[in-house]
């Protein structure tokens, strides 16, 4: 069954045909009743993903984001304070610090520059 309608778009009117296909052989979509819904099963619990080889230590700084690493601004044996800025991540254009944790020096760095790193990777270690 066809219906004419005449609506207006931005202040300009338009007459438009519209076909009905909610009956009989061109019906495209289920009548009332003839879909079952099926019952939604639990969830499954998320854990986190396991992301390194290696688990993660006191003094291991992590990456907050997968990304690139665009510059690291701290060397083996140099001391840094909790909140210092020692490498920075680029996703997306943004570059992202990844802040020391608490204060030492840095026994390690896991990463180079232009390194893919992900979410929860170990790029360096503060003894």
């Amino acid at each position: 069954m066809e219906r004419k309608f005449r609506i207006t778009v931005d202040g300009k009117e338009y007459s438009v045909t519209v076909e009905d296909l909610s009956e009989g052989d061109a019906m495209i979509l289920p009548g009332p009743g003839s879909m079952t819904i099926p019952t939604p099963r639990p969830a499954a619990p998320l854990s986190a993903p396991a992301v390194g080889k290696d688990p993660v230590g006191a003094g291991d700084v992590i990456s907050t984001l997968g990304g690139v690493v665009d510059s690291i601004v701290v060397s083996v044996g140099q001391p840094v304070n909790q909140g210092d800025k020692v490498i920075f991540v680029e996703a997306m254009k943004m570059k992202t610090p990844m802040v020391a944790h608490r204060a030492g020096k840095v026994a390690s760095i896991a990463v180079k520059i232009g390194d893919a790193v992900e979410a929860g990777q170990v790029v360096l270690t503060i003894s």
